[in-house]
This record gives C-alpha cells, sequence and structure tokens, in this order.
C-alpha cells in the first residue's frame, strides 16, 4: 500500500516542491488547502474554509503531517496587532493542525518552523539548534512559541513532533527580495552592495523539500530539531555576483560602506531592512546530516542556475506576452 503524507500550504512555493518529492519518492501526498486552491494534477486534496479548519478525516490513512501552511513574514505589516495575527495562524492554527491529525492516526508531525525562531543574526558563529531562542519580530516570535507549545503536545500525546528550521528558500517561482534583486540585476540597475562581506546561509526549495520528507519518513527523526541550508554560506555580494552570472548580465554593485548605508536607513525608517542585508546569518546544519544522512542533491551554483533560468524564461514570456 502507497504510504500517505498530509500536507497543509500543498499549493504554495515549497508545498508544491514536496509534493513532487513525495511522489518520485512513490509516496501519496494528501494536500490539505484552502477552498479555491489550485493544485498540480494527481494531488489528492482535502479542502477546508479556512486554516485551522481542518474537517473531519482530513488526514485519515496518512502517517504522518507536513504542515506549511503559515502566515509569513512581511516587511510592511499593516495589521493593527501583527503579534496576535501571527499567533493565531502560526501558533493556534498548527496546535489545531497538530491535533487533528493525531486524532486521524497520524503518528508524526513536521512543523516547517524559520530560523528566526532562533534569532537574525550569527554573533560571530553559524547558529545550531542548541541556541537559546531569541527571536527577533513577530513572526519569529510566533514560530518560536508553536515550537515550543507542539513539543508540549507531543509530550501529551505521543505524537512524534518533528522541527524543521529553514534560513532564506529560493528557487524557481520565488517571491519577494530574492525576486527583486533578480530583477535589479537582470535590469543593470547598480546595487550598493559592494563592500558588504556579511555571509548568509539558505537553501534551494528542492533541498528542503528531500529534507522534509526525511523528516517525515525517517525512523531517526522522530522527536527531533534540525535546521536545514545547503551547506553554503555565500556573501551577499558574493550571491548578487553568481546570480549576474546565470542571468548573463554582470551584478554591478557599488562599495558604499555599511555606515554609510546603516545611516541611510536611520534617515529613511529602513533600519530593519539594512541591518538584515549588512548582518551575517549563517546556520549549522550538520545535524541532519548526521543523524539522517541527508545530504542536498543541488549545490548553491546549480540552484542559483536554475532559479535564474526560471526568471529569464518568465521574462520572456512577459515579454512575448505583451508585445
Amino acid at each position: 500500500m502507497t504510504e500517505r503524507i498530509g500536507i497543509t500550504g500543498a499549493n504554495g512555493f515549497v508545498g508544491r516542491a514536496v509534493c513532487r518529492a513525495l511522489r518520485e519518492t512513490g509516496r501519496q501526498p494528501v494536500a490539505v488547502v484552502r477552498e479555491g486552491a489550485m493544485l498540480d494534477a494527481g494531488i489528492e486534496a482535502a479542502r477546508v474554509r479556512s486554516l485551522g479548519d481542518v474537517t473531519p478525516a482530513a488526514f485519515a490513512g496518512c502517517t504522518a503531517v507536513i504542515h506549511l501552511a503559515a502566515r509569513v513574514h512581511m516587511m510592511r505589516d499593516r495589521s493593527a496587532d501583527p503579534l496576535a495575527e501571527f499567533r493565531a495562524t502560526n501558533v493556534d492554527g498548527a496546535l489545531k493542525t497538530a491535533d487533528a491529525a493525531f486524532r486521524d492516526g497520524a503518528k508524526r508531525f513536521v512543523f516547517v518552523s524559520s530560523i528566526k525562531a532562533l534569532g537574525d543574526s550569527d554573533h560571530r558563529r553559524p547558529l545550531k539548534e542548541t541556541d537559546a531562542r531569541n527571536p527577533p519580530d513577530p513572526y519569529g516570535i510566533s514560530k518560536a512559541e508553536a515550537e515550543i507549545k507542539l513539543r508540549e503536545l507531543g509530550a501529551r500525546t505521543g505524537m512524534e513532533i518533528v522541527i524543521a528550521r529553514p534560513p532564506l528558500v529560493y528557487g524557481p517561482e520565488v517571491r519577494a527580495n530574492f525576486l527583486s534583486l533578480m530583477r535589479a540585476i537582470a535590469r543593470g540597475i547598480p546595487l550598493p552592495l559592494g563592500a558588504i562581506d556579511a555571509k548568509r546561509s539558505m537553501v534551494y526549495v528542492d533541498n528542503l523539500a528531500s529534507a522534509l520528507v526525511q523528516c517525515a519518513t525517517h525512523p531517526r527523526a522522530a522527536n527531533q530539531l534540525f535546521h536545514v541550508t545547503d551547506g553554503e554560506d555565500p556573501g551577499v555580494a558574493e550571491l548578487a555576483c553568481h546570480l549576474g552570472h546565470h542571468l548573463h548580465r554582470p551584478a554591478r554593485l557599488v562599495p558604499v560602506p555599511v555606515v554609510a548605508l546603516k545611516t541611510l536607513g536611520r534617515l529613511t525608517g529602513k533600519s530593519a531592512q539594512i541591518d538584515r542585508l549588512t548582518g551575517s546569518l549563517r546556520v549549522d546544519s550538520s545535524q541532519i546530516r548526521d543523524v539522517l544522512g541527508w545530504r542536498p542533491s543541488y549545490s548553491l551554483d546549480a540552484g542559483l542556475a536554475a532559479t535564474a533560468a526560471w526568471y529569464l524564461a518568465s521574462a520572456y514570456a512577459q515579454a512575448k506576452q505583451s508585445g
């Protein structure tokens, strides 16, 4: 009998990759998504009205559930109470989903958290799973609280809780800041990144998907906490240069001193964005390699090449359609 794995957020950027990875390993993804959400052909679906409103028996027959659905981090959150909004979805929604999965007989719940549950800078050494949580914002606080409460649920019920913390996820169909960076490089826009030597860990979306499949299925993953990265920590300027190579447009990097960037950030009210850009965030992902024997299938360069190829194909298609 084909093993069934439940997935929330299956129609999202990471969720689609996880569905593909499960099918490639001979498993059946069971997508729990909102009514009206589009899914790839052949994906079994259980529809819900809203996140946390899980229908009875949505996870029936599933041995494990991978929980990706979340309220994501926003640079300009216009909510009157962002922390309350994040808690409602990322904490309460996760707990309701885990409880529903347990009642439907799932033995394991994989919670896709974020490195922001731990922090947003590495303080001169890569962050480890054993480091104390110090979330920097409401999004990170909600992920940290969900981790704690889910482990408490696991201790009460005996359900295996596995937590995965990715840093920045990139790949074809990426959005937000990474897409903006590619767009700027492709258009030849000068970028004030030439003097930034901060290093950032990242994970290619298909690497993360394969790690999550192992989190859901590997016997030794039970009740573990894993950081998941490509294992390479490019500098910000280095990353821009790599992307420029694959976009066939050399990145135009201007060596603006970091102190000048931080002053500009204070004057424009964008200190948080500048601090994130100029600060290092390296993540130690040796734990998942040592415990599960997991290795990323794609190198950083291969992942960037695939992401740039998708961007160029999308830009060409848009240009052809418009004219």
